[in-house]
């Protein structure tokens, strides 16, 4: 079983809430993951991709009031979006005859339109949760159910070819590869088309290969329009898009009266490494220990581990001042503020930058994240610790 952990999440939120919405980008596992809780329980599967199953939704309350017994799935539900009144209105007779968890699992690819309409109509009815494909965690546990490797092993594969469950599943990074480039060109003239607005497909693909030679640097609008020959509001909606279907993190930098000079642009990462790879022709590990973008690369994809494991109430953000203090990433919760820097080395130091901003945040922890397997302690109470470990922390948090 994939996701093992999301599972046993969506599992406890529907023991105390109606509806839970599984939200992520194309082909992450969602259905997947739906059909597995469906197995458990007596349950209806409606894809609204087919006409047989919208057409069983012309007059939605009625027929959905009449499967109330069941765990109804609902996948694709971007596609009609109409159906959030009628769901709220089932959600609350079913509230009134005693039934008040449990009834909907809604899948959709993060459009717009689903977070809007399922915002408006679902408020205190809806539990919200994402998935973005296999992570380090789920990995290492497919490792020792399938093929023994070391965690270095892992996280190489998982990092090269990405979490989509058929890129990191492939049987030779050729074929990963291939299906991510795949992948791309599928969004770009299928997906993308179906859940945003209009836009010129090979303006897209620029715009998106363009945003992987920016992941891990800072958000230039008046750069990229200029590339792309538009303004600096087209850039900013081409840019919303991205995010919304989960596929671009905007990574919002810290702020506090500190009485310095911070950085106000966000950082950009493709969500997915595998992916940004392929927008970069990156097709083998070799190719990457030597390109340019390894060690942004390597940033995101902790980043994106790390950010995977958190408990809902985290504020995750990056702290920069012009006087040169940096902390990749600041993980704030309850009376907690983590401070991490990421490094691609086997002997990671902490620059100078990195304790500064330690200093100016007060962060309570210290830590630097490197692909090595053991955790050790150097000055000023920082740990070099791996990813997997900090990873278990948080989840442990949650």
């Amino acid at each position: 079983m994939l996701n093992r952990r999301l599972y046993a999440e969506v599992t406890e939120r529907l023991e105390n809430i109606p509806a839970v919405a599984i939200l992520g980008p194309r082909q992450a596992g969602k259905t997947t993951l739906a059909l597995q809780l469906a197995d458990q329980r007596t349950s209806l599967y409606l894809d609204l991709q087919l006409d047989t199953d919208r057409a069983k939704l012309d007059d939605p309350a009625p027929y959905l009031l009449e499967h109330s017994d069941k765990l109804i799935v609902l996948d694709e539900i971007h596609r009609v979006p109409e159906l959030f009144g009628a769901l709220r209105a089932v959600i609350d007779t079913n509230r009134r005859n005693g039934r008040r968890q449990g009834q909907f699992v809604i899948l959709g690819s993060a459009s717009p339109e689903l977070l809007k309409q399922s915002g408006e109509s679902l408020a205190g009815r809806l539990a919200y949760t994402e998935l973005c494909g296999v992570d380090l965690l789920e990995a290492a546990q497919i490792s020792v159910e399938d093929s023994p490797k070391s965690q270095t092993e892992i996280l190489n594969a998982l990092w090269l070819r990405g979490g989509f469950p058929d890129s990191f599943l492939a049987t030779t990074d050729k074929n990963s590869y291939q299906w991510r480039r795949d992948f791309v060109t599928t969004y770009l003239l299928r997906d993308i088309p179906d859940l945003g607005p209009a836009i010129a497909t090979e303006t897209l693909r620029r715009f998106w290969t363009m945003l992987a030679h920016l992941s891990g640097g800072l958000l230039n609008r008046s750069t990229l329009a200029r590339s792309l020959d538009v303004n600096a509001t087209t850039i900013s909606r081409y840019l919303d898009l991205m995010v919304d279907l989960l596929l671009v993190r905007r990574l919002q930098p810290w702020h506090g009266d500190l009485g310095k000079r911070l950085t106000k642009s966000p950082k950009i990462y493709l969500r997915d490494t595998g992916v940004l790879h392929s927008l970069l022709a990156i097709d083998s590990r070799e190719h990457l220990l030597g390109h340019p973008k390894l060690g942004d690369s390597f940033e995101g994809f902790v980043i994106e581990q790390l950010l995977s494991a958190i408990p809902s109430d985290t504020t995750a953000t990056f702290y920069r001042t012009a006087a040169g203090a940096e902390i990749d990433l600041v993980l704030e919760f309850g009376l907690e503020r983590w401070a991490i820097e990421i490094k691609h080395s086997s002997s990671p130091s902490p620059s100078r930058g990195f304790f500064e901003g330690c200093r100016d945040i007060q962060a309570t922890r210290k830590m630097v994240i490197y692909p090595g397997a053991e955790s050790y302690s150097i000055k000023n109470e920082v740990i070099v610790t791996p990813i997997t470990t900090i990873m278990r922390d948080l989840v442990s948090r949650r």
